[in-house]
């Protein structure tokens, strides 16, 4: 579709992608490694900076538009939007764009996310701010942290179903093999063995250090364009081809203690958006870079996203599932959980590398790739085609 007929499906494509290194600790401030990950991406699509004329990002992302726009040195702006609750927003960035573009409210848009995350602070220290609303119900009984949140949903799913801490290794393990092909991962030289996972410490029970992500400096981006356009790119053009955001009713943050069932969370709502406005269904997807915070999250992708039945995520990771060659290769960077965590901009790039043919852990002959933000939190997801 051509840009501006009113049909997001591969109206738009990826084609450039940035990123810095990723470490514990990085000396640079947040905007500088914005801007490092913001040129790398236009560089990468070979169109000029004064080209940009749109910006999408996070409600959490510090360095703005203004300071952004002046430092890499845009053109005028037609376009700019931030998408709100830290890793459900990540492939909303590229839907807004790809809509904006679509529109032909703009022509070329930029999405990134730049943290500092590993040596930053936590946001949930903050004692000096009234709690959001959310938070008023959870934090002051002792769920402090986002782990705190999800280990009560792990807790609920094994009970529930009978998935055991067996399957959330499967998940950390895929992570951490394809990580150990990456060598931009942190995790590329650590390998994760069965032992190591079952007896590694407590964060908040049922999850152990192993299915929590990693604390993580850096920045990603990347830039987006008609497909039009994209066919004169640098790159081989990797298409939007559905996208959705989901808010579901009576939702309640990771807790989701209002939902009529807290074990159907976003996923399930984004997902049905998604494939309505597809030509593809689940069977159809080669590769997903599902978002990993924690490793149940998968599970519960897996099943939001229909790849598996409900109460069937646990079982969907055995045989090697989501390792290479399995029935669906997940997170082949390493993901959040083993590669680095900036609230998931990371999934997006590797995403666009696969269909690319370009990832450290290539699948042969992918051609569709699923990219999804976090679950448990009013979300967001890609469908991507080569």
């Amino acid at each position: 579709m051509a840009a501006g007929s009113g049909s997001l499906k591969d109206a738009t494509a990826i084609v450039g992608i940035g990123q810095t290194p990723f470490a514990k600790q990085l000396p640079e401030d947040e905007r500088t490694l914005a801007c490092r990950a913001v040129l790398a991406a236009l560089d990468d699509a070979g169109i000029a900076p004064g080209e940009v004329d749109a910006l999408a990002s996070y409600t959490m992302e510090e360095t703005d538009e203004v300071e952004l726009a002046k430092a890499c040195g845009f053109g005028d702006l037609t376009f700019f939007s931030k998408v709100g609750f830290g890793g459900g927003g990540s492939c909303a960035t590229v839907a807004h764009l790809a809509t904006a573009v679509a529109a032909g409210q703009a022509s070329v848009g930029v999405a990134w996310r730049s943290r500092k995350r590993g040596s930053g602070p936590r946001p949930w220290t903050n004692t000096a701010v009234q709690l959001p609303t959310p938070a008023q119900w959870t934090r002051p009984y002792g769920l402090l942290r986002p782990v705190d949140e999800i280990a009560m949903l792990a807790r609920r799913y094994l009970h529930e179903y009978g998935a055991t801490r067996d399957h959330l290794f499967n998940v950390a393990l895929a992570c951490r093999n394809r990580a150990n092909q990456n060598p931009a991962a942190i995790m590329y030289d650590r390998p994760l063995t069965r032992e190591m996972y079952m007896t590694s410490r407590w964060v908040s029970e049922p999850l152990c250090l192993f299915d929590n992500c990693l604390e993580t400096d850096g920045a990603l981006a990347c830039v987006v364009v008609s497909a039009e356009r994209a066919r004169d790119c640098r790159r081989n053009p990797v298409y939007v081809h559905s996208a959705a955001q989901s808010l579901p009713a009576q939702h309640h943050g990771m807790v989701n203690y209002w939902n009529d069932d807290p074990l159907t969370g976003p996923a399930w709502s984004a997902a049905r958006h998604l494939w309505k406005h597809s030509d593809l269904a689940p069977e159809d997807v080669d590769v997903a870079q599902i978002y990993d915070a924690f490793t149940p999250l998968v599970l519960l992708s897996l099943e939001g996203y229909g790849f598996c039945g409900r109460g069937e995520g646990g079982a969907f990771t055995e045989g090697g599932a989501l390792e290479t060659g399995g029935l669906l290769p997940v997170n082949t960077g390493g993901g959040g959980l083993s590669e680095a965590y900036v609230h998931g901009f990371n999934l997006i790039n590797e995403g666009v590398k696969q269909l690319r043919g370009t990832s450290t852990a290539q699948v042969p002959d992918a051609s569709v790739c699923l990219v999804t933000a976090g679950e448990g939190v009013p979300t967001s997801a890609l469908l991507l085609r080569s």
